[in-house]
């Protein structure tokens, strides 16, 4: 597909998807991070993202997936090939990326279920390819940073969409990855409650929590648009109780 980059922060930019949004994050000596990785079949696109920021494959050096699902970790066994770049994620979703264990489902309320079903048969009618499991090179937990970029990056767990869904935290940035625990409107404008949980009590306490963060203006959603500032007065406004009910 052919999806403009939009520039978020001074190393950090959208690559849009349907479903699913991957991110792109410069890291010293002309490395990459990406953020998710789209649906199975995403990797050119990702790979041509790269080459239009001046990148070539190897430049990938992380692949940092917020959570198990397809639309996250689809195109990363394939980004894996073409770059080897490491793969990073929650230690408690490790084994549903390896493979090694299935993936619970998500219990769905009726207008979850609608939307399940009709993003499964766009996905299916597209032509999706299937999906590839992928080794997962560090696990991440609560608490962990990154200290390769060009700023500290907290990990931050927070379970309920998947057992083991991480966020990053940028508090120089000022900026969250949220993996699908918040999703927000196409213009950014209102958060809400990513569906789609197994156990949506403890995703709310995870919305709920990243919404306390004090050092946050910006939240790269991966469905919606981001929320490009004034992130923490969004997501108090937020009710993630009453969403999807």
């Amino acid at each position: 597909m052919d999806a403009a980059l939009t520039r978020i922060g001074r190393h950090i930019w959208q690559l849009p998807f349907p479903v699913g949004h991957v991110y792109l994050v410069a890291l010293p000596g002309d490395g990459y991070a990406a953020i998710d990785t789209g649906i199975p079949g995403s990797g050119p696109a990702v790979l041509g993202a790269l080459a239009e920021l001046g990148a070539p494959p190897a430049a990938l050096r992380q692949i940092v997936l917020t959570h198990c699902h397809v639309d996250h970790m689809g195109s990363a066994a394939e980004l894996v090939d073409a770059t080897g770049a490491r793969v990073l994620a929650g230690a408690l979703d490790a084994p549903y990326i390896r493979g090694t264990a299935p993936e619970p489902p998500p219990v769905l309320g009726p207008a979850e279920q609608q939307l399940h079903e009709g993003i499964m048969a766009g996905l299916a009618a597209g032509g999706m390819p299937p999906l590839r499991h992928t080794e997962v090179d560090r696990e991440l937990h609560d608490g962990d940073t990154l200290d390769d970029w060009h700023e500290p990056v907290r990990v931050l767990h927070v379970p309920g969409h998947t057992p083991g869904g991480i966020a990053l935290h940028l508090p120089e940035s000022r900026l969250l990855f949220p993996g699908d625990i918040i999703g927000a409107d196409p213009d950014g404008a209102h958060a809400v409650l990513g569906p789609m949980n197994v156990e949506r009590a403890v995703a709310v306490a995870s919305f709920r929590r990243l919404a306390a963060l004090e050092d946050l203006d910006t939240v790269c959603v991966a469905h919606g648009g981001p929320i490009r500032s004034g992130a923490r007065e969004v997501l108090a406004a937020a009710t993630p109780e009453e969403d999807w009910r």
